[in-house]
């Protein structure tokens, strides 16, 4: 089976990306999967954490909830948000519905 491959990013001291093809590497998907796969729990639990404290509302409550996310891999080691500009790439999608009014 042929090895997939990420494009990995360094960091500066201060956290920064810096995405210049000079700093750009890569690495195989297969070694860093544990992390990815650590951020996707994480930003899950997040995510479910957070809907169980939304309430029904004037007869509305959330019905489903889809959340969008990009992650970056560092160079050395560990998985961040994608950032766009300055802020964190978390997109989330809520479905609300009128709840039925039991008699």
């Amino acid at each position: 089976m042929a090895e997939v491959r990420v494009e990995t990013v360094a960091l500066d001291a201060t956290g920064t990306r810096q995405i210049a093809s000079r700093t750009r590497s890569s690495a195989a998907l297969a070694d860093r999967a544990g992390e990815l796969e650590e951020a996707i729990v994480q930003a899950s639990d997040i995510a479910q954490e957070a809907l169980a404290h939304v309430p029904r509302r004037d007869g509305w409550q959330v019905s489903s909830m889809a959340v969008t996310f990009g992650l970056t891999l560092a160079a050395e080691a560990g998985v961040i948000l994608s950032k766009a500009s300055a802020e964190a790439s978390f997109e989330v999608t809520l479905t609300v519905e009128r709840v039925a009014e039991t008699p």
